[in-house]
């Protein structure tokens, strides 16, 4: 569980990063590793963050799904550059899958293009051409005409568990001001770090 403090200092940010214009303030770097040790990073959209966490969504079996599987330690981070001189939210924990009622709730919430598009695309995998994929799009459009489309099964959420977040405020001549917080159990500590 987070640490009040912490849940009440991120959404204050991201209140200010969605006011500040930035376009797309929800974006995070989610790092994951496979079963050699290399570590991937790319750009994923928070979709809610409470006293358990962050929750993100994407195909368990695409690249991060497989390497989650296989290693559920993983690393966020937050960048907004319209804030002060740039703030950085830096959080490391274990994630896990969210529950089938958590990620039926979210799946209906999206727009049908994207619950179709969870259905067409096998993501990660080898694409020969783009026609193959917008006839895979043809299929399920037609598969699911005028009625509901269904979460499929290899598609749902995360949850990230922190046990490390840090708050990193940009200053003038790299004189940054950084704030870590460290879980023990269900203890939360902070501390100051240098630039």
């Amino acid at each position: 569980m987070l640490n009040p403090e912490i849940l009440d200092t991120f959404n204050t940010l991201m209140d200010q990063a969605v006011a500040s214009g930035d376009p797309e303030p929800t974006a995070m770097n989610l790092s994951s590793v496979d079963a050699a040790g290399r570590v991937s990073s790319r750009i994923v959209l928070l979709k809610g963050a409470d006293q358990r966490g962050f929750r993100f969504f994407t195909n368990y079996e695409s690249d991060k799904g497989v390497q989650i599987d296989a290693h559920p330690q993983v690393a966020l981070c937050f960048h907004w550059k319209r804030l002060r001189e740039g703030v950085q939210v830096r959080v490391e924990g274990l994630a896990r899958k969210l529950t089938t009622e958590e990620s039926d709730a979210y799946f209906t919430s999206r727009p049908r293009g994207s619950q179709i598009g969870a259905w067409a695309s096998l993501q990660s995998q080898t694409l020969a051409a783009r026609e193959t994929f917008e006839q895979r799009v043809a299929h399920v459009e037609q598969q699911f005409a005028d009625r509901d489309v269904p979460r499929p099964a290899h598609w749902g959420g995360y949850l990230v568990e922190p046990d490390m977040v840090e708050f990193w405020y940009g200053a003038n001549f790299r004189l940054h001001e950084r704030v870590r917080w460290d879980r023990h159990g269900q203890t939360w500590t902070h501390r100051l770090l240098y630039p």
